[in-house]
């Protein structure tokens, strides 16, 4: 009896292991949602989302960009409770940087993650989800290596209520940062 019930919970468990998803799958998982949602905001089929993006095309980049940050914000808050929120911020210098490079497209997502208190854990979490991020991406994109797909500036209360560094842009009447993730 103990032996059939034995095999029968370890039929179970073969049949639907569960298992904490690795870096490398939440990255294809983020850049699969990002292409189905740029593929449908610009109403076009994936691959040509792809050739666009390996063109440097600029509104592909953009949505690309966009989901991406939604997606890493989204798991960055599940794994960690700290994360209360998640900005997404434009890093150009000026509105001419914007004008003049409109085919050109950087591979960067710049984000800003508001923390109860900054953890190494986060820290650790981001570098694995940038690495995969960038490996995937570049297997995608075409022959370029990527270094870094995701800038993500962490910033706690204290910089929040001071406003110091990136914190201070969340009340910036001019670059405010648009809000991709809250808890």
């Amino acid at each position: 009896m103990t032996q059939t019930m034995y095999q029968t919970q370890d039929t179970k468990t073969s049949e639907m292991p569960w298992r904490m998803p690795d870096a490398d799958s939440a990255a294809d998982n983020i850049l699969n949602q990002a292409l189905g949602f740029c593929a449908q905001k610009m109403r076009l089929d994936a691959q040509t989302v792809i050739d666009r993006l390996q063109q440097g095309d600029r509104n592909a980049c953009s949505y690309c960009h966009y989901s991406i940050a939604e997606q890493v914000s989204a798991s960055l808050g599940a794994l960690d409770k700290n994360v209360k929120a998640a900005y997404m911020f434009e890093h150009d210098a000026t509105p001419e940087d914007i004008c003049f490079s409109e085919n050109e497209c950087t591979p960067l997502v710049h984000l800003i993650v508001w923390v109860e208190r900054k953890t190494e854990a986060l820290n650790s979490l981001v570098a694995m989800l940038d690495r995969a991020l960038a490996k995937r991406l570049a297997q995608l994109i075409g022959p370029r290596e990527l270094q870094y797909v995701l800038d993500v500036q962490v910033i706690d209360d204290t910089e929040v209520e001071r406003r110091i560094g990136y914190a201070a842009l969340l009340s910036s009447i001019h670059h405010r940062p648009l809000k991709v993730w809250e808890r």
